[in-house]
């Protein structure tokens, strides 16, 4: 990536018009991100200690919890210990790693809903379909295009010229607040940025419809209403979770306008409070999860997907 800037360093003005409460914000961010580190945590040891967890949905639950360990740490440093000055590179890795872990995390949320869809809808096929290679593949299909993503966003960001302003009016770099301080003309970019990180999520989000209503027409032709009762409950709690992940996205980056206080605040939602609430609706609600945790004798054998 090559680098015109006479600029060598930024200044992060953190969150707008919280002057003042520096001190009660830092005790709320850091209980969210102590407890989103725990949390998830929980989940890999569980996950990687139990052997009759070691099927494909918990190996994507496993991936999701490494994502949402790393995501909140991308920002969460400097916004907790008001460290404003951040160097050019160090505000590249920023903005790379932070579009990496979401566009990542994207699809992982669409390879778990299939994931769903073909253990309920197809459960005879679920072993062969649901392969540990065809897992594999997966696994790095969602991390490579997750980086190829990612590169052409921070690429596409930082081969402007930056020669001029470095106070950038947010709490970490990315793309809109960066675009504001370049010295060049940046309107075809904001269009190429907004299709490239606006149609990605959308057609994850849509593919992610596409599979729960498959799921629930499904279970409507099942005859156990505690059956209907649990997987209802289970797929309203998967797309609440979803929607905690797509909408901050939505509102960051398809707005026309730019609204620094809006987009931090959502921001905030996506970077500390989504990563803090997967595992409770993900994994510690599922009852072999808790089991794990709770270090009890081991169940016998059960279906992957129990949870359902």
């Amino acid at each position: 990536m090559r680098n015109c800037s006479v600029v060598t360093e930024f200044i992060l003005l953190r969150i707008p018009h919280t002057e003042g409460l520096e001190t009660m914000l830092f005790a709320l961010f850091l209980s969210f991100y102590l407890f989103t580190l725990k949390g998830n945590l929980l989940i890999l040891l569980a996950i990687v200690s139990s052997t009759w967890l070691h099927t494909p949905m918990y190996f994507f639950l496993c991936e999701l919890s490494v994502f949402d360990i790393f995501f909140p740490s991308v920002s969460s440093p400097k916004l907790l210990f008001h460290l404003s000055a951040i160097s050019y590179a160090g505000c590249v890795s920023q903005l790379f790693s932070y579009h990496f872990l979401g566009c990542t995390e994207c699809f992982l949320y669409t390879v778990m809903a299939y994931d769903c869809f073909v253990a309920i809808c197809y459960p005879l096929h679920y072993t062969v379909t649901m392969s540990h290679r065809v897992c594999a593949i997966l696994a790095m299909g969602i991390s490579f295009f997750g980086c190829i993503q990612a590169t052409f966003l921070t690429t596409l960001t930082f081969q402007l010229p930056y020669c001029g302003p470095n106070e950038v009016d947010y709490y970490f770099c990315d793309i809109p607040v960066m675009l504001k301080l370049a010295c060049a003309n940046t309107s075809t970019l904001e269009m190429v940025g907004f299709i490239s990180v606006g149609l990605m999520p959308l057609g994850c989000f849509l593919l992610i419809l596409t599979s729960y209503s498959c799921i629930v027409f499904s279970i409507l032709q099942t005859h156990s209403a505690e059956g209907r009762r649990h997987a209802f409950s289970t797929c309203s709690a998967h797309l609440i979770a979803i929607l905690l992940a797509f909408m901050p996205v939505a509102v960051i980056y398809l707005q026309p306008t730019p609204n620094p206080s809006l987009n931090a605040a959502v921001q905030i939602l996506n970077n500390l409070v989504t990563p803090m609430m997967n595992p409770l609706i993900y994994s510690l609600r599922n009852k072999e999860v808790k089991y794990s945790l709770s270090w009890q004798k081991k169940l016998g054998p059960s279906f992957s997907h129990s949870l359902f």
